[in-house]
């Protein structure tokens, strides 16, 4: 199929559109996409062999708190 993709989808609930965009800034400004520190998390949670937490960017316009 044309756009299918290789990996099945995942949802996550319970994040602010605010908050979504937001990392997807901090991940840009990293240079990587919001997949891949995402699932180093989770490896790094399921205490995977040689999993660390991904290394995040410097503090940006995106470290300040979520208006409620």
């Amino acid at each position: 199929m044309a756009n299918a993709h290789r990996h099945k989808l995942r949802g996550i609930r319970g994040i602010s559109d605010e908050t979504w965009d937001a990392f997807d800034e901090a991940t840009k400004a990293a240079l990587t996409d919001r997949s891949s520190p995402l699932r180093q998390t989770i490896d790094w949670y399921l205490r995977r062999p040689g999993a660390k937490l991904p290394e995040r960017p410097p503090a940006g316009q995106w470290s300040e708190a979520p208006k409620e």
